[in-house]
This record gives C-alpha cells, structure tokens and sequence, in this order.
C-alpha cells in the first residue's frame, strides 16, 4: 500500500482527537446544565433537579461549619501547644535570643540580685576590713574615696556577666530545659500548682520563676572568679509577664479546648462537606464553602492583629515593658498565625480548584484549550512511534478514579500532616495538578476492545 496518504490521514486523526476531546468536555459538564429555562440548575449528580429546601439546608449547614472553622483553629491549636512537647519547646525556645526578652531576663535577674546582695555594704565592710590593718591616713582616705567606684564597678560586672550569661549559648540550654520541664507540669500549672515553672495567679497574674536562672547565673559568676556571688541565696521569685481579670476565664477555655481541639476540626470539617453534598449545585457550593472558609480565616488574622494592640496596650510598662510583651504575644499566637494563613491559603486553592473543574463558561473553555494540547501532544508522539498502548487506554478508562485519589493523597496530606503550612498546602496542590496533566497526556482515548481510536494504530493501518 502507498505511504502518500499517511500525512493526510494523521491531519484527519488529530481532528478527530480535538473533536473527540471536546465532546467529552461537553459530555462532562451536561447533567449540570438547566433543565429549563430560569432553573438554577440540576443536581451533579443527577438530571433531576432537587427542591429549593436542599439549597436552603446547605446554606445552613456551609454556615455552621464557617462559624465553627475558628473556634476550631484555636481550639486545635490550644490542644497542640498544652499536649506536644516539642512543638511547645520549638515555639518559645527563640526567645532565648531574643535581644529584648535577653535585656528584660538581665534587668530582672540583677535585680534580684541585688535585692539579696548589698554590694555597697560588701564593699564598705571590706575597706574598712582594710583600715583596721593599720593604713595611714593618706591611704584611709584614698580607700574610702574608692568606695562608690569600687561597688559601682562591682555592680557594672555583675550587670556585663549576667548579660554575658543571658546571651550565651548556655542560658539557652538551660531555657530550653526549663520549658520541656515545665510542659510536662503544663497541666499542674493549668491547676495552679506552686511546682510549675509557669504559674497562674488568682488575681489574673501570668508569672516565670527565676529560680533555676539566678541559680544557673550564681554557678556562672562563681566559676568566673566572682566569689561575691556565693553570696546569692537560693531565690524563689516569680516576676509577672501579664496580668489581666480575665486569664481565670482563659484558664478554664484551655483546659476545655484540649478536649475541643481533637474533635471539633472534625466537625467543622463534617458540616462543610455536608453542606456540599446536599447542595443542588455542588460545584458552585463548593466554590462558595471554600470562599466563606477564606473570609473566616481573614477574621482570624485581623483578630489576632487588633488583639496584639490591645495586648500591649493593657499590660503597664512597669509590668512588662511593651517591646517583651509584643514578643510574647507573637510567640503565643504565632502557631494561630501560621494555621490561619495556611487554612486560607488551602480555601483559596479549593475555590480556584472548584471553580476550574465546574460548569461554568471560562472554566470549561480552558478544560477544552489543554484536551485540545494534549491531544496535539499525543498525536506528536504517535508520528514518532510513541504510544502508550493499552495502559494508555486504561489509564483514560480509569481517569475519574485516578482523579478521586489524587485528590484524596493530596486531602490526607493536608489534613494529616503538622505543622500544616502555606508552604505545604501550595507544594501538595502543585504536585498534585502536574499529576493531573500527566495523566491526560500520557492516557489514550479509545475502548479497550479494538485500537481504532489508538492514533499510532490508525495510522499503521493506513500505510
């Protein structure tokens, strides 16, 4: 047989393919057309369409889990931070280097020091110890005349050492301990245990115990060559870092938020797919659940931005100053921060996601623009001698079930895997949309019966 008319019959093969591609979209998107005219549309999963009540139980539904989706990241985050110890060590051990938590550590230390430590007095007892010895009369004077430098250069060291100290690699390490210790007694401290590192005031005070850091800058300055420092008793100071009427309140919401935070995401979670399923367009539904999520998620991020001001604005400087206290209230709401952002990155990407797979106009012109690429794509690969054959054909009969766990990794990823951040959230979709687009170039239309729609076996049986 003649090869003249090979070119013209792979021309026909690949018009074939972009009109066999774009009935298929055609055929995708019909059962969600309108029955009739002025119907808001059909059923996706049917060609019947379902009473306005459906629409309107969704609607309630898609609410209740919006209203609930913020009470459940803060829930969920309470119940991390009070239960995971490494994610409680990983999120407040950065304070350590912190410039202005590492001043605020000194000041109160040296004060504390020299609460329990009169260095004028050490320094006068020890000229006078001096004198006593039999100076004369010059140098008794030159002696009590470097009295007030002698003791002001000995608290300007103990100042420089203890800084030393907090910025040190060490003060670190026994910051860090100090917080795995104390998260394992977070549930003492939750009931005011006076062992906890952390305690809870009955008059809303928020406080630290210095005790293992005076006791840890005593060893340091004692080593150093600063025997004064021996000097130092054993301390059990507790400085406040926050005060507020209402930490009682707030105490009883965490400890009812580390049973909340383990089912209501869950439920959150039930509702909105609920409202989904049970909507007469789900499509649309769910373009709309993942806009309403967003929204909430945007609440969440401006809450935490007008409570940060009205956070430091509530605490008095002579508490707390308001730079540390901006730190602290950072480093509290920051696991809050990341799991709204990337909630919201998440619904954002469902409602593109949504809107692309629906039926709507724009959407479904793109769908038929790549089938139309790909298939230009198989059919260049088909001249040069490339198909993939039979698994090609499977790979197209199996397409909407391969689109289902695809989906459903990606789903797990996201709602399994901690911490969940943007980052996450943007790779898992990413990799799951190249995923996509493999499988509909490397899939071959046609039935598994016969090898008419195989383009590579049409054309050999052309020659």
């Amino acid at each position: 047989m003649s090869l003249e008319g090979t070119p013209d019959l792979q021309r026909r093969v690949e018009a074939l393919e972009r009109e066999n591609a774009a009935l298929r979209e055609r055929l995708a998107v019909e059962p969600e057309k309108p029955a009739a005219a002025g119907s808001e549309g059909t059923a996706a999963g049917g060609p019947h369409r379902r009473p306005w009540g459906w629409t309107l139980l969704a609607t309630v539904l898609i609410v209740i889990g919006s209203l609930l989706a913020p009470v459940a990241v803060v829930a969920a985050w309470a119940r991390v931070e009070l239960t995971d110890t490494g994610r409680f060590v990983a999120a407040y051990a950065p304070l350590a280097d912190n410039p202005d938590f590492q001043a605020y550590i000194t000041d109160e230390t040296v004060t504390v020091i020299n609460q329990h430590v009169d260095i004028p007095k050490l320094t006068s007892d020890g000229i006078d110890g001096i004198v006593s010895l039999g100076t004369g009369p010059v140098a008794t004077r030159a002696l009590k005349s470097f009295q007030g430098p002698i003791a002001a250069g000995i608290e300007s060291l103990v100042q420089s050492r203890v800084a030393a100290f907090v910025a040190s690699d060490a003060f670190a390490t026994v910051w860090t301990d100090a917080l795995r210790i104390t998260h394992a007694q977070l549930v003492a401290t939750m009931e005011n245990n006076p062992q906890s590192a952390v305690t809870l005031g009955s008059d809303g005070t928020v406080g630290i115990q210095l005790a293992p850091i005076i006791a840890a800058v005593k060893t340091a300055l004692v080593n150093q060559g600063l025997t004064i420092a021996n000097n130092i008793p054993a301390v059990n100071r507790t400085i406040t870092v926050a005060q507020s009427s209402q930490i009682p309140t707030l105490q009883l919401a965490y400890n009812l938020a580390v049973v909340a935070g383990t089912w209501l995401p869950w439920v959150a979670l039930a509702f909105l797919i609920a409202g989904v399923l049970v909507a007469r367009r789900r499509s649309l539904a769910l373009v709309w659940t993942a806009v309403a999520l967003a929204l909430v998620m945007v609440v969440i991020l401006a809450a935490v931005a007008i409570g940060s001001v009205a956070f430091i604005a509530s605490v008095s400087p002579s508490v707390l100053p308001s730079n540390v206290a901006s730190v602290l209230f950072n480093v509290v709401v920051d696991g809050i921060r990341a799991t709204a952002v990337s909630v919201l990155v998440l619904a954002v990407a469902v409602a593109v996601v949504a809107w692309l797979a629906g039926p709507f106009r724009v959407p479904r012109k793109l769908r038929g623009f790549f089938g139309s690429g790909a298939a230009q794509l198989r059919s260049a690969a088909a001249r040069h001698g490339l198909s993939t054959g039979a698994t090609g054909r499977w790979l197209y009969s199996q397409r909407v079930l391969l689109r289902v766990v695809i989906a459903a990794i990606g789903a797990v990823i996201v709602v399994f895997v901690r911490p969940l951040t943007p980052g996450l959230v943007i790779w898992t979709l990413v990799i799951a949309v190249v995923v996509v687009a493999i499988l509909e170039v490397v899939q071959l239309p046609g039935t598994s019966s016969g090898d008419a729609d195989d383009p590579t076996t049409a054309t050999t049986a052309g020659v």
